[in-house]
This record gives C-alpha cells, structure tokens and sequence, in this order.
C-alpha cells in the first residue's frame, strides 16, 4: 500500500450570516459565540492543531474580522495581564494562537454553498491534501475527531475520509447520506453519497458530519460550479465524482457531536462540555438539579 501524503492544512469555512442566532450575531460571527469560554471556532482550531495540521485557512465574509482578530495577538491585554501577574490567564491566551504565518483569510464573496466556500481556498491549499472543519459541528473526545480520521486516512492508503454518525431516518433529508461498503476498524467503505434525501430512499442513515480530508482533485469538480440540493454547490456532490478515483470511507469518531449551528444544539454543547469540566461541573451540576 502507497505511503499517503501528510496533512497539513486545514480549510475553515466561517462566512455563514448565523441567521438562526439574530440578534446575537448581528454584530458577533456565529463562530465567536462562546461553549463555556471559548469560541466555537477555537475549538475546531485546537482540534487541527492537536492532529498535526499546521496551516489554517479561513474563508469569511463580510463582518467577520473579528474571527482574524481573534487568531492574533493583542498586546494591549497581554501586557495587562503580565502587568497583574495573571500567568494563567496569559498561558491560556498565547496557547491559542497558530504560528506566525501560518494562518490566512480569504473571502467568500457569494453564499453560494459550503462546496463553493472549500473552492474559495483552492490557491491556497494547493496540490496537497487538506481538512475541512466545520465549526459549527464541535466535536469533544480524546482523541479529537481529526486525529482518529487521519490515524485512519493512513491505514486505508490515503484518499478521502469524511466523518459520518447514524441519525434516525427521519433526519437524513437534512444530510449526505453514504452507500456503505466493507468495513476496516472504524472505517466504512464509501460506495455512494447522496445529499439531502429523501428518508425513503436514503440509502442507509449512515450521515456525513462537518470533518472532511481531501485530496486536491475535489477542486476541479467544485470549480465546474454545478448546483444541487438548495440551489447551492454542494461540496458532498464533488466529492461523490471521487468515488472509484481513489479509495473513499468514512469514520465513525468516537466524539460527543454538539450541532452549534442550532440553538438547542448550542445549548446542549455549553452544558455538556461544562459537565466535563472539573473546575465548574460540580457547581453546574446542582445548578440544573436546582432548575429542574
């Protein structure tokens, strides 16, 4: 089997409008809202970081330059807080940022689907594989998500990896659905992928979730700009032309998945990841026993 090429870069679509959270993403990105007392976005980055991806590109939109200022180093507040001996809080500050040089921004100047935000980074990822997180998907586990899907990438001989969980069949017309092949560990042969079906036709309730790892090839199906599900250039349509070039599965991660792109789903995040932590769980705990 032929070595698979490293991954090293991290595509971060973060242009979406967060729609569902008016007003509080009136003047706040979706991905800047916070689980506990990080930014979702921060989280997709640790995870990146944590699997050995080195380089991040974020495709933003208008009014998103706080995620940039976010990924940068504030002085004024660094100084602040070396000033009052708060090493802690500094630590934690400094232990988010990426190497110098190792982040970009690029805009998405149309919502014109996730398929066209990946296409966006074409430039810069270049003729290598890449990750795709979405941020919105926050995915909590030891290892992370990315780092069991590229653990798996390599024992199947690279190609594509895309994480998928089961959902009640009810819920597959809001998915990519896959056509499930052969079994290796937690990895799943891809056969077919269908965006969006029907429940009854869906071809198994085996659904694609926001972690992809892709090869370079997917840019130039993205870029004939076809339209599926929505009007929109659906990205899991692009990939689908990839089955049968390369080997193709997806990964059942053994991650608790918080959809932060809904807000019961947000608010399930923020007390789950708040019951996992040692220094406020106890005090959590009895505040929803109190609640209830």
């Amino acid at each position: 089997m032929p070595q698979a090429k490293p991954v090293r870069k991290a595509v971060l679509p973060v242009a979406g409008l967060g729609t569902r959270f008016l007003p509080a993403t009136k003047a706040v990105p979706k991905e800047m809202l916070t689980v506990v007392d990080k930014p979702v976005v921060q989280y997709a980055v640790e995870e990146a970081q944590e699997a050995g991806i080195e380089e991040f590109i974020f495709v933003t939109g208008r009014g998103k330059e706080t995620i940039e200022n976010h990924f940068d180093h504030a002085y004024e507040l660094e100084d602040t807080l070396a000033d009052r001996n708060k090493t802690a809080e500094l630590r934690a500050l400094l232990a988010e940022l990426p190497n110098a040089g190792n982040t970009c921004f690029t805009r998405q100047q149309k919502p014109l689907g996730l398929g066209h935000a990946v296409w966006c980074a074409r430039k810069f990822v270049g003729d290598e594989p890449f990750a795709v997180l979405l941020p919105d998907d926050l995915m909590i586990g030891t290892p992370g998500a990315m780092k069991q899907m590229i653990a798996a990438y390599h024992d199947v001989g690279g190609g594509v990896i895309i994480a998928a969980e089961d959902r009640p069949r009810e819920e597959t017309k809001r998915y990519g659905v896959i056509a499930p092949g052969a079994v290796k560990g937690n990895a799943v042969e891809v056969k077919g992928v269908v965006e969006k079906p029907d429940p009854a036709k869906a071809p198994s309730t085996l659904c694609i979730i926001g972690r992809y790892i892709l090869q370079p090839e997917v840019f130039a199906e993205l870029g004939r700009g076809e339209r599926g599900a929505g009007g929109e250039i659906q990205l899991t349509d692009s990939m689908a032309k990839l089955i049968g070039r390369m080997p193709f599965h997806a990964v059942r991660t053994k991650c608790d998945r918080y959809d932060c792109g809904d807000k019961l789903g947000f608010l399930q995040a923020n007390i789950g990841v708040g019951l996992s932590r040692p220094d406020i769980a106890p005090a959590l705990r009895k505040i929803i026993e109190r609640l209830l």
